[in-house]
């Protein structure tokens, strides 16, 4: 079977890229963080929480753990309850097995999960790649969940499904998610190949999550909810017609992302009823909120300070 190792190679330079500027979402605490576990339909949740206040949920992308919003839980501890969940399948999560247990409505009852875990109703939600994926679908099929939603990267997916029928360069760009999809895919991704170039502070850490996740279950992803083909973007929805959301939307997008066009972005405010705002930085790329750690990080405290 044909292997795409030069488009393994550009998502792997992707996440290189993510390792070699997240030292500052790293930096040690003050103030001790909180292991917890959530349990959704027999499967453990594994999540940090520190701060207290309203009820904050960060949800990660792929290759990460929870560790990477470190930065952003220190902006926000002060006057918020901050919860990074490890995604299942990852790190100190669960990882059940087969595709159908990465289904979009599983990875919303996470979501629900560690909400209810925190004794919360409803919580802001956070999200960057699949991350952000999962956060957009929360606050379309389960909006009594959601105050507020922070999108990073991804868009909302009728804006991304339409760049996916459309945009050839959105078409080329997500090869690597389909060739995510191929059977035995992950016998290419190893702890190493993603953090060999991590600074120092995290290296250890992160190496020792991804040795403790499972990479069938991070490609199941892309298995269970991504189009399989050019111009099928049927897996991008759960619910026909898309839900509008109540809730005010906050997306951020580095205009130098190599996955996803900023594109996808444009139209977003047509299914939002609340405020919506976007903050495009030309500086960075996929993994924004690293790239410009001190604005994004900034930006969502006062955009979130704003709508009490």
């Amino acid at each position: 079977m044909r292997i795409y190792l030069k488009q393994l190679a550009g998502i792997i330079a992707c996440g290189l890229m993510l390792s070699a500027t997240a030292g500052g979402a790293a930096a040690a605490s003050s103030v001790p963080y909180e292991d917890h576990y959530a349990v959704n339909g027999g499967v453990r949740l594994h999540y940090v929480a520190t701060g207290k206040g309203p009820l904050v949920i960060m949800l990660h992308g792929f290759p990460e753990y929870w560790g990477f919003y470190r930065g952003l839980m220190e902006e926000l501890k002060g006057q918020y309850r901050v919860a990074a969940i490890d995604l299942r399948g990852y790190n100190l999560s669960d990882k059940p097995v087969g595709e159908a247990a990465y289904a979009m409505r599983l990875l919303v009852g996470d979501v629900e999960a560690v909400i209810r875990a925190e004794g919360g109703q409803k919580a802001i939600i956070i999200g960057h790649d699949w991350g952000a994926a999962i956060a957009w679908q929360v606050a379309m099929t389960r909006p009594d969940l959601v105050t507020r939603l922070v999108a990073m990267s991804v868009p909302h997916p009728s804006g991304f499904a339409r760049e996916l029928a459309t945009d050839p360069v959105q078409q080329k760009n997500s090869q690597y998610a389909r060739n995510f999809q191929i059977p035995g895919f992950e016998k290419n991704l190893t702890p190493e190949l993603f953090t060999r170039n991590a600074p120092a502070e995290i290296k250890a850490e992160w190496t020792e999550a991804l040795r403790r996740s499972d990479f069938t279950s991070l490609l199941n992803y892309y298995r269970a909810n991504y189009p399989k083909t050019v111009g099928d973007t049927s897996a991008l929805a759960t619910t026909s017609p898309m839900p509008a959301i109540a809730a005010p939307v906050l997306v951020i997008h580095g205009l130098k992302d190599s996955a996803l066009q900023a594109a996808g972005h444009a139209g977003t405010w047509d299914h939002v009823t609340a405020d919506t705002t976007l903050l495009m930085i030309p500086s960075a790329g996929h993994d924004v909120q690293h790239d410009a750690a001190g604005l994004v990080n900034q930006t969502i405290h006062d955009w979130l300070k704003a709508r009490p």
